[in-house]
Protein backbone atom coordinates (compact mmCIF):
# COMPACT_ATOMS: atom_id res chain seq x y z
CA UNK A 1 0.00 0.00 0.00
CA UNK A 2 1.44 3.26 -0.82
CA UNK A 3 -0.10 6.39 1.38
CA UNK A 4 -0.07 9.73 -0.03
CA UNK A 5 -2.48 11.63 2.60
CA UNK A 6 -0.29 12.19 5.91
CA UNK A 7 -2.22 15.35 6.29
CA UNK A 8 -5.27 13.11 6.84
CA UNK A 9 -3.26 10.81 9.34
CA UNK A 10 0.03 9.64 10.06
CA UNK A 11 1.57 5.94 10.82
CA UNK A 12 2.00 5.56 15.09
CA UNK A 13 5.75 5.46 15.07
CA UNK A 14 7.04 2.51 16.50
CA UNK A 15 9.10 4.43 19.07
CA UNK A 16 5.51 6.24 19.82
CA UNK A 17 3.54 2.93 20.01
CA UNK A 18 6.23 1.43 22.47
CA UNK A 19 6.15 4.43 25.35
CA UNK A 20 2.09 4.14 24.81
CA UNK A 21 2.75 0.29 25.79
CA UNK A 22 4.93 0.97 28.54
CA UNK A 23 2.70 3.08 30.09
CA UNK A 24 -0.37 0.95 29.94
CA UNK A 25 1.60 -2.35 31.02
CA UNK A 26 3.82 -0.75 33.32
CA UNK A 27 3.50 2.60 34.50
CA UNK A 28 -0.30 2.33 34.25
CA UNK A 29 -1.06 4.22 37.75
CA UNK A 30 -3.31 7.27 37.72
CA UNK A 31 -1.91 10.24 37.88
CA UNK A 32 -4.06 11.98 40.59
CA UNK A 33 -3.08 8.72 43.04
CA UNK A 34 -0.63 9.39 46.52
CA UNK A 35 0.48 6.21 46.12
CA UNK A 36 3.72 4.97 44.38
CA UNK A 37 2.79 4.05 41.30
CA UNK A 38 0.33 7.08 41.18
CA UNK A 39 3.23 9.62 42.02
CA UNK A 40 5.19 7.63 39.22
CA UNK A 41 2.21 8.31 36.79
CA UNK A 42 2.42 12.09 37.59
CA UNK A 43 6.00 12.24 36.89
CA UNK A 44 5.88 10.86 34.05
CA UNK A 45 3.27 13.17 32.51
CA UNK A 46 5.15 16.24 33.70
CA UNK A 47 8.36 14.60 31.37
CA UNK A 48 6.37 14.43 28.84
CA UNK A 49 5.05 17.70 28.96
CA UNK A 50 8.83 19.04 29.08
CA UNK A 51 9.45 16.67 26.35
CA UNK A 52 6.74 18.26 23.81
CA UNK A 53 7.32 21.61 25.20
CA UNK A 54 10.90 21.81 23.89
CA UNK A 55 10.13 19.96 20.99
CA UNK A 56 8.14 23.51 20.63
CA UNK A 57 10.08 26.21 22.22
CA UNK A 58 8.04 26.97 25.54
CA UNK A 59 7.81 26.50 28.79
CA UNK A 60 6.16 23.04 30.38
CA UNK A 61 3.83 25.18 32.07
CA UNK A 62 2.08 26.84 29.15
CA UNK A 63 1.20 23.41 27.61
CA UNK A 64 -1.77 22.12 27.88
CA UNK A 65 -2.94 18.24 27.46
CA UNK A 66 -6.25 17.74 25.59
CA UNK A 67 -8.25 15.14 23.65
CA UNK A 68 -7.57 16.26 19.85
CA UNK A 69 -6.91 19.58 17.68
CA UNK A 70 -10.56 20.05 17.03
CA UNK A 71 -11.04 20.37 21.25
CA UNK A 72 -7.86 22.99 21.42
CA UNK A 73 -9.56 25.14 18.74
CA UNK A 74 -12.53 25.00 20.17
CA UNK A 75 -10.91 25.95 23.70
CA UNK A 76 -8.99 28.89 22.33
CA UNK A 77 -11.83 30.06 20.40
CA UNK A 78 -13.99 30.37 23.65
CA UNK A 79 -10.84 31.46 25.71
CA UNK A 80 -10.10 34.64 23.69
CA UNK A 81 -13.85 35.55 23.61
CA UNK A 82 -14.31 34.71 27.00
CA UNK A 83 -11.01 36.74 28.13
CA UNK A 84 -12.32 39.82 25.97
CA UNK A 85 -15.64 40.25 26.46
CA UNK A 86 -15.57 43.50 28.32
CA UNK A 87 -13.92 44.68 25.26
CA UNK A 88 -15.45 43.48 22.18
CA UNK A 89 -17.25 41.03 20.55
CA UNK A 90 -15.45 40.96 16.58
CA UNK A 91 -13.45 37.67 15.77
CA UNK A 92 -11.17 37.67 12.51
CA UNK A 93 -10.64 34.28 10.92
CA UNK A 94 -10.25 32.99 7.04
CA UNK A 95 -12.47 31.51 5.34
CA UNK A 96 -10.07 28.58 4.80
CA UNK A 97 -9.99 27.63 8.18
CA UNK A 98 -10.74 24.25 9.73
CA UNK A 99 -14.04 23.46 10.76
CA UNK A 100 -13.05 23.35 13.87
CA UNK A 101 -12.30 27.03 14.19
CA UNK A 102 -15.11 27.99 11.57
CA UNK A 103 -17.85 26.11 13.52
CA UNK A 104 -17.22 27.68 16.97
CA UNK A 105 -17.28 31.15 15.14
CA UNK A 106 -20.71 30.51 13.24
CA UNK A 107 -22.06 29.42 16.92
CA UNK A 108 -20.60 33.29 18.45
CA UNK A 109 -22.19 34.60 15.51
CA UNK A 110 -25.48 33.04 16.67
CA UNK A 111 -24.80 34.42 19.97
CA UNK A 112 -24.32 38.42 18.68
CA UNK A 113 -20.74 38.02 17.68
CA UNK A 114 -19.17 39.87 14.57
CA UNK A 115 -16.96 37.83 12.50
CA UNK A 116 -15.01 38.77 9.76
CA UNK A 117 -14.11 35.89 6.93
CA UNK A 118 -10.96 36.91 5.15
CA UNK A 119 -10.96 35.09 1.55
CA UNK A 120 -7.28 33.91 0.39
CA UNK A 121 -6.06 34.24 -3.20
CA UNK A 122 -5.79 32.04 -5.77
CA UNK A 123 -2.87 30.14 -4.47
CA UNK A 124 -4.64 29.88 -1.00
CA UNK A 125 -2.87 32.71 0.98
CA UNK A 126 -4.54 35.68 2.79
CA UNK A 127 -2.15 38.83 3.23
CA UNK A 128 -1.80 40.23 6.89
CA UNK A 129 -3.14 43.70 4.88
CA UNK A 130 -6.61 41.92 4.97
CA UNK A 131 -5.98 41.27 8.68
CA UNK A 132 -5.45 45.11 9.25
CA UNK A 133 -8.03 46.46 6.98
CA UNK A 134 -10.53 44.36 8.82
CA UNK A 135 -8.91 44.83 12.35
CA UNK A 136 -11.58 46.87 14.70
CA UNK A 137 -11.40 48.76 18.05
CA UNK A 138 -13.62 45.78 19.36
CA UNK A 139 -11.42 43.09 18.00
CA UNK A 140 -10.87 40.34 20.26
CA UNK A 141 -9.20 37.23 18.63
CA UNK A 142 -7.82 36.76 15.32
CA UNK A 143 -7.66 33.38 14.15
CA UNK A 144 -5.47 32.26 11.61
CA UNK A 145 -4.10 28.82 11.10
CA UNK A 146 -0.34 28.24 10.42
CA UNK A 147 -0.20 25.77 7.00
CA UNK A 148 -3.77 25.16 5.31
CA UNK A 149 -4.52 21.60 5.60
CA UNK A 150 -5.85 21.06 2.29
CA UNK A 151 -3.23 23.26 0.12
CA UNK A 152 -0.15 23.27 2.31
CA UNK A 153 -0.14 26.90 2.25
CA UNK A 154 1.71 29.40 4.92
CA UNK A 155 0.03 31.91 6.26
CA UNK A 156 1.83 35.09 7.37
CA UNK A 157 0.85 34.76 11.65
CA UNK A 158 4.24 35.85 12.58
CA UNK A 159 3.94 39.24 10.40
CA UNK A 160 0.28 39.34 11.67
CA UNK A 161 1.47 39.42 15.62
CA UNK A 162 3.59 42.41 14.97
CA UNK A 163 0.94 43.97 12.92
CA UNK A 164 -1.18 43.89 16.06
CA UNK A 165 1.03 45.13 18.50
CA UNK A 166 1.99 47.90 15.74
CA UNK A 167 -1.84 48.87 16.30
CA UNK A 168 -2.05 48.50 19.99
CA UNK A 169 -4.90 46.10 19.70
CA UNK A 170 -5.68 43.49 22.59
CA UNK A 171 -6.89 40.98 20.34
CA UNK A 172 -5.18 37.65 21.29
CA UNK A 173 -3.78 36.21 18.11
CA UNK A 174 -4.57 32.04 18.11
CA UNK A 175 -3.18 29.58 15.28
CA UNK A 176 -3.62 26.32 14.65
CA UNK A 177 -0.76 24.76 13.92
CA UNK A 178 -1.37 20.93 13.27
CA UNK A 179 0.03 20.64 10.03
CA UNK A 180 2.93 23.52 10.62
CA UNK A 181 4.17 21.43 14.20
CA UNK A 182 7.70 20.08 13.04
CA UNK A 183 7.12 20.78 9.17
CA UNK A 184 8.30 24.35 9.40
CA UNK A 185 10.63 25.84 11.94
CA UNK A 186 8.60 27.90 14.20
CA UNK A 187 7.84 28.24 17.94
CA UNK A 188 5.09 30.01 19.38
CA UNK A 189 7.22 33.38 20.44
CA UNK A 190 8.87 33.83 16.78
CA UNK A 191 5.03 33.86 15.94
CA UNK A 192 3.94 35.98 18.53
CA UNK A 193 0.73 33.74 19.27
CA UNK A 194 -0.92 33.82 22.81
CA UNK A 195 -2.78 30.68 21.52
CA UNK A 196 -1.71 27.49 19.77
CA UNK A 197 -3.03 24.22 18.74
CA UNK A 198 -1.22 20.80 18.20
CA UNK A 199 -2.09 16.99 17.21
CA UNK A 200 -0.50 13.92 18.27
CA UNK A 201 -1.82 12.07 14.69
CA UNK A 202 -0.19 14.41 12.55
CA UNK A 203 3.51 13.32 13.59
CA UNK A 204 3.56 9.93 14.23
CA UNK A 205 1.35 10.07 17.60
CA UNK A 206 -1.80 8.22 18.81
CA UNK A 207 -5.12 9.45 18.11
CA UNK A 208 -7.14 10.85 20.85
CA UNK A 209 -4.37 13.61 22.19
CA UNK A 210 -3.55 17.19 21.45
CA UNK A 211 -1.97 20.10 23.10
CA UNK A 212 -3.07 23.80 23.46
CA UNK A 213 0.04 26.38 24.22
CA UNK A 214 -1.35 28.90 26.41
CA UNK A 215 0.62 32.10 26.67
CA UNK A 216 2.21 32.87 30.69
CA UNK A 217 -0.32 35.21 31.81
CA UNK A 218 -3.33 34.95 30.37
CA UNK A 219 -5.79 34.20 32.93
CA UNK A 220 -7.50 30.95 31.52
CA UNK A 221 -11.33 29.80 31.96
CA UNK A 222 -11.22 25.87 32.78
CA UNK A 223 -12.79 24.31 29.51
CA UNK A 224 -13.84 20.97 31.98
CA UNK A 225 -14.58 21.09 35.76
CA UNK A 226 -13.91 18.21 37.69
CA UNK A 227 -10.81 16.59 39.57
CA UNK A 228 -8.64 19.45 38.75
CA UNK A 229 -6.30 18.09 36.40
CA UNK A 230 -3.92 20.18 33.93
CA UNK A 231 -3.72 22.77 36.60
CA UNK A 232 -7.50 23.07 37.10
CA UNK A 233 -8.49 24.04 33.25
CA UNK A 234 -9.41 20.39 32.16
CA UNK A 235 -10.10 18.38 34.53
CA UNK A 236 -10.13 14.45 33.72
CA UNK A 237 -7.75 11.53 34.09
CA UNK A 238 -4.98 12.19 32.06
CA UNK A 239 -4.85 9.81 28.90
CA UNK A 240 -1.16 8.66 29.75
CA UNK A 241 -0.25 6.49 27.04
CA UNK A 242 -1.68 8.90 24.63
CA UNK A 243 0.64 11.26 25.95
CA UNK A 244 3.84 9.24 26.11
CA UNK A 245 3.37 8.60 22.43
CA UNK A 246 3.10 12.42 21.64
CA UNK A 247 6.03 13.02 23.77
CA UNK A 248 7.81 10.54 21.97
CA UNK A 249 6.89 11.23 18.72
CA UNK A 250 7.60 14.90 19.37
CA UNK A 251 11.09 14.24 20.47
CA UNK A 252 11.71 12.41 17.48
CA UNK A 253 10.47 15.04 15.33
CA UNK A 254 12.60 17.78 16.44
CA UNK A 255 15.69 15.55 16.34
CA UNK A 256 15.40 14.58 12.77
CA UNK A 257 13.33 18.44 11.96
CA UNK A 258 15.96 19.58 9.33
CA UNK A 259 16.50 16.03 7.65
CA UNK A 260 12.89 15.23 7.27
CA UNK A 261 11.86 19.12 6.05
CA UNK A 262 14.98 18.85 3.76
CA UNK A 263 13.53 15.66 2.66
CA UNK A 264 10.12 16.60 1.92
CA UNK A 265 10.78 19.90 -0.16
CA UNK A 266 12.97 17.50 -2.55
CA UNK A 267 10.16 14.64 -3.04
CA UNK A 268 7.00 16.71 -3.72
CA UNK A 269 9.43 19.12 -6.37
CA UNK A 270 9.79 15.99 -7.80
CA UNK A 271 6.48 14.55 -7.68
CA UNK A 272 5.11 17.79 -9.10
CA UNK A 273 7.71 18.30 -11.72
CA UNK A 274 7.02 14.45 -12.89
CA UNK A 275 2.98 15.06 -12.38
CA UNK A 276 3.07 18.14 -14.66
CA UNK A 277 5.23 15.94 -17.45
CA UNK A 278 2.91 12.78 -17.59
CA UNK A 279 -0.27 13.10 -16.92
CA UNK A 280 -2.28 14.58 -19.47
CA UNK A 281 -4.29 17.71 -18.05
CA UNK A 282 -3.30 17.99 -14.45
CA UNK A 283 -3.20 21.64 -13.07
CA UNK A 284 -1.01 22.44 -10.24
CA UNK A 285 -3.55 24.57 -7.86
CA UNK A 286 -1.00 24.78 -4.79
CA UNK A 287 2.40 23.82 -4.88
CA UNK A 288 2.08 24.48 -1.10
CA UNK A 289 5.02 26.17 1.03
CA UNK A 290 4.55 23.62 3.92
CA UNK A 291 7.72 20.79 2.49
CA UNK A 292 4.40 18.06 2.84
CA UNK A 293 1.53 18.97 1.52
CA UNK A 294 0.18 20.21 -2.51
CA UNK A 295 -2.73 20.46 -3.95
CA UNK A 296 -3.27 19.12 -8.04
CA UNK A 297 -6.53 18.79 -10.08
CA UNK A 298 -7.84 16.73 -13.21
CA UNK A 299 -10.18 19.22 -14.30
CA UNK A 300 -13.41 17.49 -15.45
CA UNK A 301 -12.43 14.20 -13.74
CA UNK A 302 -14.64 13.17 -10.54
CA UNK A 303 -12.17 14.06 -7.57
CA UNK A 304 -14.11 11.14 -5.55
CA UNK A 305 -13.61 8.98 -8.62
CA UNK A 306 -10.57 9.32 -8.94
CA UNK A 307 -9.92 8.56 -5.13
CA UNK A 308 -11.13 5.37 -5.66
CA UNK A 309 -9.39 4.25 -8.75
CA UNK A 310 -6.39 4.98 -6.88
CA UNK A 311 -7.02 3.03 -3.76
CA UNK A 312 -8.24 0.12 -5.72
CA UNK A 313 -5.14 0.31 -7.16
CA UNK A 314 -3.35 0.29 -3.53
CA UNK A 315 -2.55 4.29 -3.81
CA UNK A 316 -4.06 6.39 -1.04
CA UNK A 317 -4.66 9.86 -1.27
CA UNK A 318 -7.45 12.35 -0.70
CA UNK A 319 -9.82 14.69 -2.56
CA UNK A 320 -9.14 17.59 0.36
CA UNK A 321 -9.68 17.26 4.39
CA UNK A 322 -10.52 14.00 5.74
CA UNK A 323 -13.09 16.03 7.80
CA UNK A 324 -15.04 17.02 4.89
CA UNK A 325 -16.62 13.32 4.59
CA UNK A 326 -17.44 13.49 0.85
CA UNK A 327 -18.99 17.02 1.02
CA UNK A 328 -17.43 20.03 -1.24
CA UNK A 329 -14.30 21.69 0.29
CA UNK A 330 -14.93 25.42 1.77
CA UNK A 331 -11.18 25.81 0.90
CA UNK A 332 -11.52 24.98 -2.36
CA UNK A 333 -14.01 27.39 -2.84
CA UNK A 334 -13.14 30.33 -0.97
CA UNK A 335 -9.73 30.47 -3.38
CA UNK A 336 -12.45 30.80 -6.41
CA UNK A 337 -11.42 28.13 -8.66
CA UNK A 338 -13.48 27.12 -11.25
CA UNK A 339 -15.91 24.46 -10.79
CA UNK A 340 -14.37 21.87 -13.17
CA UNK A 341 -10.88 22.60 -11.29
CA UNK A 342 -12.87 22.09 -7.65
CA UNK A 343 -14.40 19.04 -9.03
CA UNK A 344 -11.12 17.28 -9.64
CA UNK A 345 -8.76 18.26 -6.82
CA UNK A 346 -6.72 15.98 -5.50
CA UNK A 347 -4.30 16.43 -2.48
CA UNK A 348 -1.21 15.26 -1.96
CA UNK A 349 0.54 14.95 1.32
CA UNK A 350 4.04 13.34 2.11
CA UNK A 351 6.45 12.21 4.90
CA UNK A 352 9.93 11.08 5.08
CA UNK A 353 8.77 7.29 5.01
CA UNK A 354 7.49 8.30 1.16
CA UNK A 355 9.76 7.59 -1.49
CA UNK A 356 10.70 8.70 -5.41
CA UNK A 357 9.66 4.95 -6.46
CA UNK A 358 6.34 5.45 -4.81
CA UNK A 359 6.00 8.84 -6.85
CA UNK A 360 6.48 7.38 -9.81
CA UNK A 361 4.26 4.55 -9.15
CA UNK A 362 1.59 7.77 -8.34
CA UNK A 363 2.82 9.31 -11.72
CA UNK A 364 1.68 6.12 -13.50
CA UNK A 365 -1.68 5.26 -11.71
CA UNK A 366 -3.06 8.72 -12.48
CA UNK A 367 -1.98 8.60 -16.11
CA UNK A 368 -3.69 5.46 -16.46
CA UNK A 369 -7.14 7.40 -14.46
CA UNK A 370 -6.87 9.79 -17.38
CA UNK A 371 -7.01 7.45 -19.98
CA UNK A 372 -9.45 4.81 -18.82
CA UNK A 373 -11.46 7.32 -17.08
CA UNK A 374 -11.74 9.33 -20.56
CA UNK A 375 -12.50 6.15 -22.18
CA UNK A 376 -15.31 4.99 -20.00
CA UNK A 377 -16.96 8.44 -20.38
CA UNK A 378 -16.67 9.82 -16.66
Amino acid sequence: MIYFDHAATTRVLPEAAQAACQVMTEDYGNPSSLHALGKQAAQRVEEDRRTLAQALGCQPGELYFTSCGTEGDNWAVRLAVHLGRHRGKHIITTAVEHAAVLEPCKELEQQGYSVTYLTPDRTGRVPAEAVEEALREDTVLVSMMLVNNETGALQPVGEVSRLLRGRRSAALLHTDAVQGFLKVPFTPKSLGADLLTLSAHKIGGLKGSGALYIRSGLRAEPLLRGGGQEKGLRSGTEPTPQIAAFAAAARLGAQRQSEHIAYLHDLKAYTLDLLRAQVPGLTVVSEGDAPHICAVSLPGRPSQVVVRFLSDRGICLSAGSACHRGKASHVYGAMNLSKAVRDGMLRISFAPSNTREEADALAQALTAATRELVAAGR
